[in-house]
């Protein structure tokens, strides 16, 4: 049975191409959610008005990757302590942000960043919000496995 997941990590090309390589998540979809505006475009969200993040919307098979190694995968792509920026990438938009979709997405997102501020891996605080999913909108196709297709990369990593 498919489930899904939500994550925002900055600009969402990196995030969408990295969580495709996990074994067991069968799509990785390009998108924005989190604000306001129905059916934002990217230049309506690089405003920073829309309240919308750049975030990826993973289909996986709970039988072959279970959420909590995407939570590991989600922290290990980004940094979670910088506030509205991931790189060279500025603005709420691009704000670290795990959208759960149920009460044990909910707990173990929460748990695992309570764990890893504890680590002390990260000598400041991690910022990433634990929020709802809400509507989920796909960004313009051009964006979608836009670093497959354009060669291109991106600041996160």
């Amino acid at each position: 049975m498919k489930q899904k997941a939500t994550f925002a990590a900055g600009c969402f090309w990196g995030v969408e191409a990295r969580f495709r390589k996990l074994e067991g998540v069968l799509d990785a979809v390009s998108g924005y959610i989190g604000g306001t505006a129905e059916r934002p475009t990217y230049q309506q969200v690089c405003t920073g008005e829309t309240g919308h993040a750049e975030a990826v919307e993973v289909s996986y098979d709970p039988d072959a990757i279970d959420y909590a190694r995407l939570l590991e995968a989600f922290w290990g792509m980004h940094d979670p302590t910088q506030e509205n920026r991931q790189g060279v990438d500025v603005g709420t938009q691009y704000r670290s942000a795990i959208f759960y979709h149920d009460d044990q997405q909910r707990e173990l997102a929460e748990q695992s960043k309570q764990d890893l501020n504890a680590s002390g891996r990260w000598v400041r605080p991690i910022v990433t919000e634990v929020v709802p999913a809400g509507v989920f909108w796909p960004a313009e196709d051009y964006h979608q496995r836009y670093l497959e297709k354009n060669g291109a990369t991106c600041s996160i990593g």
